[in-house]
């Protein structure tokens, strides 16, 4: 397959400058016949063509998405296993109470994995303020008004994002929006509120969204897009219930004739359903036999199967919950795309590529949708799975977005296709199961539609997030029997105690940490 032989084959390039940009895939069918998209050489410096001057500082961002602190062991634990959906899996006692705090709360201010993930999303927010620099204010690269344009809007669309990111996850957070000369005194700016950090998250997506371009040469596929600006825009307003600004940010994607649904469900989060029509944006990663690791990401090793010999996968965290797995409807295909299950005495499980796993593995179910090919791990001389790209936003979730908004105000009939559309495609022609919603009663379509979202986008890092701004994650959470949440703490986490002495109490707890 194209993609197999793209990301994947033992090759080697002269660099000459920016080993970190090589974050981005092409499309072309032999990986030996290009250069890898972004990086310098000899033959394209000063910059490649297509691209512009500016890539040598948007490329340190794009590679910080890989960073261990934004996507990789915090992100994991602080999005899923906060959720019902996920348990914190591995062994009962790996992890520590760091992470075993993380599954049954509350979370501690000392925690090493809050500070990690502060550190990591305010990491790739300096590195998107040194990008806007650089374009305002160096006279030294020469570069047209519309190159200056894109260049801004790519780094504002990577800000946008990590500030959602965090005001999500802590609330009140400090408001970096330039470089500052002493590095030492952005550790003393006070926290904004949630509701300041929001007008400039909309203020750079807006931004994005209208200087974006809709799509990218292969060469450069992984970059941000008007697509991605809109359904993160869309995202950003849904979780405030601004809903006519969803349903008009969600409508931009699906109107730009960029997406579709097409792609079978079964096929998105393996290798080759990388960067398809269904992807709006993903974090871009690679290995090889000479570079298994350093192109790549922590997020599927974290989640591998536990195990040893050819299972020897990865850490075993982040595990289904028996919650998430009985929120499937009978028969539904997408429970067992995203549940791996292991083998018992009686009960054979079976991987998507046929395999058989063994007997007495430490959990009886594993996140399948980070699964990886056997072949691949073949090819690389690896088994960690640290080429696994990062679904961020597909196309699914914009429809349930737009479904979403569109029933809370009152627009019924287009709520209900765009739900079926998701719906469509999960029952993969099989008209015996999903079938169709048809209540007109608002808040029986409410419940349908946040169905649709638990098992569409089951273990992709979005329940928590949404049982949150739902109002329901106390009950929610209960249910699934983390009873140790609390509604009037545990919604955000503490500031890091590390991040409040640096600032030597400029920055302020969260309510209710002790």
């Amino acid at each position: 397959m194209n993609l197999f032989n793209k990301k994947y084959r033992n090759y080697g390039i002269m660099v000459l400058f920016i080993a970190a940009v090589s974050t981005f895939a092409g499309c072309k069918d032999d990986f030996l016949d290009r250069e890898l998209q972004g990086q310098y050489t000899l033959d394209n410096y000063p910059y490649p063509g297509g691209s512009g001057p500016y890539d040598q500082f948007l490329f340190g961002a794009y590679s910080s998405l890989r960073d261990f602190g934004v996507h990789s062991f915090a992100f994991i634990l602080t999005t899923s296993v906060r959720s019902d959906d996920a348990d914190k899996g591995s062994t009962a006692a790996d992890g520590g109470a760091n992470a075993i705090d993380m599954d049954n709360f509350p979370v501690q201010p000392s925690n090493g994995h809050v500070n990690t993930i502060w550190n990591g999303y305010y990491n790739l927010i300096n590195k998107t303020n040194i990008a806007l620099d650089q374009i305002a204010n160096n006279e030294e690269i020469p570069a047209a008004p519309e190159v200056k344009i894109q260049a801004e809007a790519e780094a504002k669309f990577i800000r946008g994002y990590a500030y959602f990111m965090l005001v999500r996850l802590f609330g009140r957070v400090p408001l970096i929006d330039r470089v500052f000369e002493d590095p030492a005194a952005q550790a003393n700016v006070p926290q904004s509120t949630p509701e300041q950090v929001y007008a400039l998250i909309e203020e750079d997506l807006r931004f994005a969204a209208a200087n974006l371009p809709p799509s990218w040469s292969p060469q450069f596929v992984g970059r941000a897009t008007s697509g991605a600006a809109n359904g993160l825009l869309a995202k950003v307003y849904l979780t405030q219930k601004k809903w006519s600004q969803a349903l008009g940010a969600a409508n931009m994607v699906i109107m730009s004739g960029q997406y579709d649904i097409t792609t079978p469900y079964d096929k998105i989060f393996r290798e080759d359903g990388e960067n398809t029509s269904e992807s709006v944006f993903e974090v871009q990663a690679t290995a090889s036999r000479q570079f298994p690791t350093a192109n790549g990401v922590q997020y599927a090793p974290i989640q591998g199967i536990r195990g040893s010999g050819q299972w020897n996968l990865g850490w075993g965290f982040n595990i289904p919950s028996l919650a998430l797995e009985a929120a499937y409807e009978a028969g539904d295909p997408r429970r067992q795309r995203t549940i791996l299950y292991t083998s018992t005495p009686t009960t054979p499980g079976v991987t998507i590529y046929g395999e058989v796993t063994p007997v007495g593995l430490p959990n009886p179910r594993y996140n399948n949708k980070v699964y990886t090919n056997p072949a691949i791990r073949n090819t690389v001389g690896s088994q960690g799975g640290w080429w696994m790209n990062i679904r961020i936003l597909r196309y699914a979730d914009v429809l349930l977005m737009y479904a979403e908004a569109a029933n809370e105000l009152g627009m019924t009939e287009e709520a209900l296709e765009k739900l079926e559309m998701v719906r469509n495609r999960a029952r993969a022609g099989n008209n015996a199961i999903l079938p169709p919603v048809t209540t007109t009663n608002q808040a029986e379509l409410r419940q349908a539609i946040r169905h649709e979202r638990r098992v569409e986008m089951g273990m992709e890092h979005d329940r928590f997030f949404d049982l949150v701004r739902w109002g329901i994650a106390e009950e929610a959470l209960h249910a699934a029997g983390k009873t140790n949440f609390n509604p009037a703490r545990d919604v955000v986490l503490p500031i890091p105690q590390q991040q409040i002495d640096l600032s030597k109490g400029v920055l302020t707890q969260n309510p209710n940490y002790n």
